[in-house]
């Protein structure tokens, strides 16, 4: 059961309907992790700004590879299942999707980055090199959404995963 009860985007109002509305528009859907932080729009607003903001700065599937990684780390199942779905949609295989939830990779330019990811978000440590700010970004946005989603408990609208974490626990 959720801990915030999500926005409805058919009844939503001001700054949270239109941030719902593009939310569709650009999915195809309204995630339920974002009917939730809908009810503070500056939270909404701010998780899509970011996520626009990062843009290019990595291939689409090495980002998708990243939110795994790390929402495993995390134990956000809301996040593991939404960028699995997402990574799947992007041509990413089962095989190499199991590799990523454990920062591993059969390429190994992918796999030095999830290291990485693995490492900044563990450590919490603050990186210099320009060269790896992308990456720094990417964890930091997962980490917001998986503690936003740990937190929210939004229903799961994607086929679930639990993580590796929660089943030995």
């Amino acid at each position: 059961m959720p801990r915030l009860t999500p926005i409805d985007p058919a009844t939503a109002t001001g700054e949270a309907k239109e941030l719902l509305d593009g939310t569709r528009a650009a999915f195809g859907m309204t995630p339920n992790s974002f009917r939730a932080m809908a009810n503070n729009p500056a939270v909404l607003k701010g998780c899509i700004e970011l996520s626009s903001a990062l843009g290019t700065a990595l291939t689409r599937k090495l980002g998708e590879q990243i939110a795994i990684t790390i929402a495993e780390q995390n134990g956000c199942a809301y996040c593991l299942s939404a960028h699995t779905a997402a990574a799947g949609l992007l041509g990413i295989d089962a095989h190499e999707i199991d590799h990523n939830r454990s920062g591993e990779s059969d390429d190994e330019r992918s796999a030095a980055a999830l290291r990485f990811a693995l490492t900044v978000n563990a450590k919490r440590d603050g990186v210099s090199d320009n060269d790896i700010a992308a990456i720094v970004a990417h964890v930091a946005l997962n980490v917001l959404t998986n503690y936003f989603n740990r937190v929210a408990q939004p229903v799961i609208d994607f086929p679930e995963i639990t993580p590796r974490m929660a089943q030995a626990a």
